[in-house]
């Protein structure tokens, strides 16, 4: 089986110290009024979102759209006079609207702190293509956002919450949806990310070479296979991805910040506590600040020689 190219390219990656831009997934399973109403789970949502620049949430299930409302009051406090807005940490977020097929509908929302992005353009997916009509259970709500302080300035964020059965044609159709908003947004940066559930008995060690998002070198996918992205201690997969394409995004990943987030270690909560979370941990990678990247072309520069004078 085709191994994913991922840490190669990664000996090249920076190490510096100063902030970089955290980005992070999460599907946090049914997530809907429920779960709102569950203040020990909300709690630990909140604390995983402030870790986050910008995160990725799925399977939000909300006909009354209360749920983003919700979090931003609880970001940001109920005035933008409040504490983190004298800060300056307010966050924003967009949504897309209801998906799925039939009346099971989810969506998917991407929180982030406007003081590091914007929102640039945002598309949903047409799942169009020609035999291969409603390939995605929930289409890929694509946004393409702008980022102040790393060095990659724009970056395209594809999500995927795949059902389970038909999850092998589903990875492989974000193929044709890279191809699709390349040519459409003339962008270079792109991270495909979500619950792909791209393990276990779902995507099969053979099913692999069927998926061009795998068997294409120029995929990069920074959560392999080896990773439990699972709460459970029943499953060992490696559920949720984030999958990168493009030189430059790739090449300003910092170097092992690539994972997953165990916040029911972190947090120190009961098996049981943290499924009421979710039953999926968070996946995450950060970019390179772009003053780490000046420092470091400054240092690495030739000094000039000391002109003598006699």
């Amino acid at each position: 089986m085709p191994q994913p190219p991922t840490f190669l390219l990664l000996l090249l990656l920076s190490t510096g110290s100063a902030p970089a831009l955290r980005l992070c997934s999460f599907n946090v399973r049914s997530f809907g009024e429920a779960k709102k109403e569950n203040k020990n789970a909300m709690d630990v949502i909140v604390k995983v979102i402030k870790r986050c620049d910008i995160i990725l949430l799925m399977e939000i299930k909300d006909s009354n759209n209360i749920i983003c409302p919700m979090l931003m009051d609880r970001l940001n406090g109920n005035s933008r006079n409040s504490r983190n807005s004298r800060k300056g940490i307010m966050y924003n977020y967009v949504i897309s609207s209801r998906l799925g097929r039939n009346t099971y509908k989810e969506q998917y929302a991407f929180l982030y702190k406007e003081k590091l992005l914007s929102v640039k353009k945002r598309y949903l997916y047409h799942d169009y293509q020609a035999g291969d009509t409603d390939v995605f259970s929930r289409e890929p709500f694509v946004v393409w956002f702008q980022s102040r302080y790393t060095v990659v300035k724009d970056f395209v964020i594809v999500p995927l919450h795949t059902t389970p059965e038909t999850s092998v044609k589903e990875i492989d159709e974000l193929a044709d949806v890279y191809t699709d908003m390349k040519r459409r947004w003339k962008a270079e940066n792109f991270i495909f990310m979500g619950d792909f559930n791209a393990g276990c008995s779902y995507v099969p060690k053979k099913a692999w070479k069927n998926i061009r998002l795998r068997t294409d070198p120029g995929f990069v996918w920074l959560i392999g296979d080896q990773e439990d992205t699972t709460v459970k201690e029943s499953t060992n997969c490696a559920y949720d991805r984030i999958v990168l394409r493009g030189q430059e995004i790739i090449s300003f990943v910092v170097h092992g910040s690539n994972r997953t987030f165990d916040f029911q270690k972190a947090y120190g909560l009961t098996k049981e506590e943290a499924l009421d979370v979710s039953d999926h941990f968070p996946v995450e990678f950060k970019l390179q600040s772009s003053r780490v990247f000046a420092t470091n072309k400054k240092s690495l520069s030739p000094r000039k020689k000391k002109t003598r004078h006699s």
